[in-house]
């Protein structure tokens, strides 16, 4: 079977993206029309035999901020949905930014608007299409205007492959005197070289995206359950002696793995219990409180510091958890390097624990701040360098 890639065909509404798709297609199949507002309302696809990519026609840029917002929405809601297991087959792989040839300047914000609608796809290859190149000698100066607004892109300087200059359609200036169509081949040349690099990126960005996500709800989860550590700290019993971390804990660990897929097998059980065993907090607070017992200058209530020592206790757990099971979905590691988990934990537990609990301490000596905040104040410092 057969695998096509996806160009995504993107710009200002008017530009003249439809008459392009036309033309690489070689059939009237997407509506044309002439004015600002444009003709395209939804993102259609196109394809052909004679094609070895598939065509993906978005909403036009227009004037006003609400259809301006839906077509940027409509690009990003394709992405995420390409991101989805069985939708492989719509993630984008070249996206062409059409630019109109007969414009003096690319606007800024014309770029911007590339970036906010395509932020999915960082490393997809980009080709800016010059449409309604009409003017032999006006190109070049085109092209370096396009280069020129690129530069300073810190993504798409990267990213911008080729810039290439096309007539879609025979453009008759008068009687005796027309431009011809010309770029296309070359566009479809280019992009065809293109695929290979842009299909492995597209795989990269998913990759990427979706660990992305993933990250923010482990966020989530450390901070729900540092919560719970702030107020099991709080109970008044010896907190060197207690036990009470320990359902918190194997349920925030429990629920990190699952996000990542790390709880399918035996050998995951075993990486689990390690980790949760390494991570229990008899020995961790007791090295931590006697750390802090012996900072000069400390000068916070008992009950205070206990709940602090827990939450960050649930907060170092979690960020190591968490920097475990990276590792292991992107195929750096796997459930059975169990040894070196274990030295992550014992890592985050000890010194680096220490210095994040003072520097949280060093805070919260300055401000008078409630639990919600303290819980806040301990997971961006947890997670401020997570990986």
């Amino acid at each position: 079977m057969k695998i096509m890639g996806n160009v995504l065909v993107i710009g200002n509404s008017g530009v003249g993206k439809s008459t392009l798709i036309n033309a690489v297609l070689g059939d009237n199949r997407a509506e044309t029309g002439f004015g600002v507002k444009g003709t395209t309302n939804k993102l259609s696809i196109y394809e052909s035999k004679e094609l070895p990519f598939r065509i993906i026609d978005t909403i036009g840029f227009e004037p006003s901020w609400l259809k301006e917002r839906q077509a940027i929405r409509a690009v990003k809601k394709w992405s995420a949905d390409s991101s989805k297991k069985g939708k492989e087959d719509t993630q984008i792989n070249v996206i062409w930014f059409c630019v109109e040839g007969t414009s003096s300047k690319l606007f800024p914000k014309s770029i911007k608007d590339l970036s906010r609608a395509t932020s999915m796809w960082p490393t997809v290859p980009l080709i800016v299409v010059i449409t309604k190149s009409y003017s032999v000698p006006d190109r070049e100066e085109n092209k370096k205007m396009v280069y020129s607004a690129f530069a300073s892109q810190k993504r798409y300087g990267k990213n911008l492959r080729e810039v290439i200059p096309v007539v879609a359609a025979t453009y008759t200036l008068n009687e005796q005197a027309f431009a011809a169509p010309e770029g296309i081949q070359e566009l479809i040349t280019v992009t065809n070289d293109l695929l290979p690099e842009g299909v492995k990126a597209a795989q990269d960005d998913v990759h990427a995206f979706t660990l992305k996500r993933k990250q923010t709800f482990a966020q989530s989860i450390v901070g729900t359950t540092a919560a719970a550590g702030v107020v099991v700290g709080a109970i008044p019993i010896p907190f060197s002696d207690a036990a009470l971390l320990g359902p918190v804990e194997v349920g925030e660990v429990n629920a990190l793995a699952r996000i990542y897929g790390v709880n399918k097998n035996e050998s995951a059980k075993e990486l689990l219990n390690s980790i949760i065993e390494v991570g229990t907090v008899g020995a961790a607070a007791k090295t931590l409180i006697s750390a802090l017992k012996a900072i000069p200058g400390l000068n916070i209530g008992v009950a205070l510091l206990n709940s602090i020592i827990a939450g960050c206790i649930v907060a170092a757990l979690g960020e190591a958890s968490n920097y475990i099971f990276i590792q292991i979905y992107n195929g750096e590691k796997s459930a059975e390097d169990i040894d070196w988990a274990k030295r992550i934990v014992e890592s985050r537990l000890a010194n680096q624990t220490l210095e994040k609990v003072i520097q949280i301490l060093d805070k919260i000596k300055k401000e008078n701040l409630n639990k919600d905040a303290i819980v806040k104040l301990i997971v961006s410092v947890f997670f401020q360098k997570a990986s």
